[in-house]
């Protein structure tokens, strides 16, 4: 089976752009986007959409009668390697986490009226959203646990519960939840997915959750994550996305292409501290020669680069793959390198942060925020776990049990049909048959 990643010029030459406009109009926010408002935050965002706009690159993941631009996934993985490198880029590209995926939620399963009145704008950047599925008492890594309930309100529905790390949730405009509506119903079958306006009477963000990236408490800031409770929600039956019961089957829909960008951008990381690493390797000196004629800091550089390597190409395979059959036959590949790609990503981070000693330690290299982000890649759209656990059963399955009491491979019980064969052979030779 050949694999082929390769892309037309004007697309390479598209990607080049891309490379040059993030480290030179985007990279630089990163060091004042801590003491900027959001108000300015959204004005230069609002700049930095025009030029992608121009460049043809805005909403890469949707097709074009959406207003995306139709590229599969190999190109889209390209393009959020580079993406990847900033946390600011995605938004000036209009495939920002949560929203990216809510438009593809919108676009699979919404009606005319819910593109019109939700998809739409927010692809022209005139609404945020955000998904909230995660609870606070029922594991993440299992949504068939999910507590929160959608109950039959005459033609429509009644929404309770309590969810949090809703990401944007406490500057959305509108949520999708996702709430059981049938218990008694098969595990996967049991939940649906409906949109629901910020504004609506019960819901309430009862606060931003600080986290190991952002410890410091704060509230309505982009990719903060909320604790929302849903009171008694009152929904009409057009807020339902899809049909009763399709909640887990349209995020299972929406979780495959975004596993693959999310790799990539790790990757866009993983690139970004390993220049620094190398760099640094180069420039600093210690114990009469540079940190780069080190054997410890050469392996630490030569690991790194393998392990992005095969990160890279497995991303890529997944990708193709999907662009060839469908999401559903690259699970194995894309739970492969969810949890692959995390692990590289972080010992990339670890090394980068190391070789810069007491500085990379420091907040005056971004090191320190990009290892403390990487940590939550382990547990983001299915912890590690999980993913090992689908990998390993996907490949069981195409495997067999020994056929008797030892293994196939047992050479005591291979020697009989050894023998057998060596006397056919030299018998064959002695005649003076071919062998």
């Amino acid at each position: 089976m050949a694999w082929q990643f390769e892309t037309d010029p004007a697309f390479e030459e598209r990607l080049t752009w891309l490379d040059r406009f993030v480290r030179e109009r985007i990279w630089p926010l990163e060091s004042i986007v801590g003491e900027t408002p959001q108000p300015d935050l959204d004005r230069a965002y609002a700049s930095l959409r025009g030029d992608a706009k121009a460049a043809g690159l805005w909403a890469p993941h949707l097709p074009p009668e959406l207003g995306g631009q139709g590229f599969g996934q190999v190109k889209l993985a390209l393009i959020h390697e580079i993406l990847g490198s900033s946390p600011l880029a995605p938004e000036a590209f209009g495939c920002q986490a949560p929203d990216s995926g809510n438009s593809e939620i919108l676009a699979l399963a919404g009606s005319e009226e819910q593109k019109r009145r939700w998809l739409e704008p927010l692809l022209a950047g005139r609404l945020r959203s955000a998904f909230s599925m995660t609870e606070p008492d029922s594991a993440g890594s299992d949504p068939t646990g999910l507590q929160a309930t959608a109950t039959r309100d005459g033609d429509g529905w009644r929404l309770r519960g309590t969810k949090w790390f809703t990401t944007n949730g406490s500057i959305a405009d509108f949520l999708i939840v996702m709430a059981v509506t049938d218990p008694d119903a098969a595990p996967h079958l049991r939940a649906s997915m409906f949109i629901v306006p910020a504004d609506s009477p019960g819901v309430e963000v009862l606060r931003d959750v600080p986290t190991m990236s952002h410890p410091q408490e704060s509230f309505g800031r982009v990719a903060n994550h909320a604790e929302i409770s849903y009171d008694d929600v009152a929904l009409p039956a057009a807020a339902l996305l899809g049909e009763p019961g399709e909640g887990f089957k349209i995020a299972q829909q929406r979780l495959g292409p975004g596993r693959i960008h999310h790799c990539m951008r790790w990757l866009g990381v993983s690139r970004r501290a390993f220049d620094m690493l190398c760099e640094r390797a180069l420039s600093r000196q210690a114990q009469g020669g540079t940190l780069a004629q080190k054997q410890t800091v050469q392996n630490w550089i030569a690991d790194s680069a393998a392990e992005m390597r095969a990160a890279r190409l497995m991303t890529l395979e997944a990708a193709w793959i999907m662009d060839r059959d469908g999401a559903a036959a690259a699970r194995t590949e894309i739970s492969t390198i969810k949890f692959f790609g995390a692990k590289v990503l972080h010992d990339v981070l670890d090394r980068a942060l190391q070789v810069h000693g007491a500085l990379g330690y420091s907040t005056d290299l971004p090191l320190e925020a990009m290892y403390r982000e990487a940590r939550a890649a382990r547990i983001l759209d299915g912890p590690d776990e999980v993913h090992r656990q689908t990998v390993a059963r996907q490949i069981l399955r195409r495997r067999e049990p020994a056929a008797g009491a030892v293994p196939t491979e047992h050479v005591p019980s291979r020697r009989p049909r050894a023998r057998q064969l060596l006397a056919e052979l030299t018998a064959g030779a002695a005649a003076g048959e071919p062998v």
